[in-house]
């Protein structure tokens, strides 16, 4: 009887997350009040309009977006392989591609071991996520482990070394 496959793992740093949305919504906040408070009013050099209100509040609505835009980062691993989504874009590896996944001590996120020797870093499972993301690392290590037991067993050498 065959060995059930392992199931998907999908994570996503959740503390960071929270913490993005709340700079995010604090941002908006100030940005919105001070908007809104901004006078109609000649100070001497400087003529604030109804436009400079407009203005800083959609300043504080692309800033909101931006921090938001910082919280993106996801993996989702299946019995193919791994799809990456970092701050800059999303990258799939195959599972033929990983030597190793790597969650050390001393990095703040995982990161995937490439058969080239490259390391790519998966953003989404941090260390401050604790219990979160040594799951989603023990998932990946068991559908990685499952994908290469699939692989057929590389051909013989025809001469063994020294020959």
């Amino acid at each position: 009887m065959p060995t059930p496959a392992p199931p998907p793992v999908s994570a996503v740093p959740r503390r960071w997350r929270l913490l993005c949305a709340l700079a995010a919504a604090a941002v908006l906040a100030v940005l919105t009040f001070v908007g809104l408070t901004l006078d109609e009013q000649t100070s001497g050099v400087v003529r604030y309009t109804a436009a400079d209100q407009v203005a800083v509040v959609l300043l504080g609505v692309l800033l909101a977006l931006g921090l938001l835009a910082l919280g993106r980062p996801r993996i989702d691993a299946d019995a193919d392989g791994v799809r990456v989504r970092n701050l800059a874009g999303t990258r799939t590896v195959p599972w033929t591609a990983v030597r190793a996944i790597r969650f050390d001590r001393r990095f703040r996120w995982a990161t995937l071991r490439l058969t080239d020797d490259d390391e790519f870093a998966l953003l989404a499972v941090q260390g401050a996520d604790g219990g979160r993301a040594a799951d989603a690392v023990e998932g990946m290590r068991a559908l990685h482990a499952a994908a290469l037991a699939r692989q057929p067993a590389p051909p013989p050498l025809l001469y063994g070394p020294g020959e």
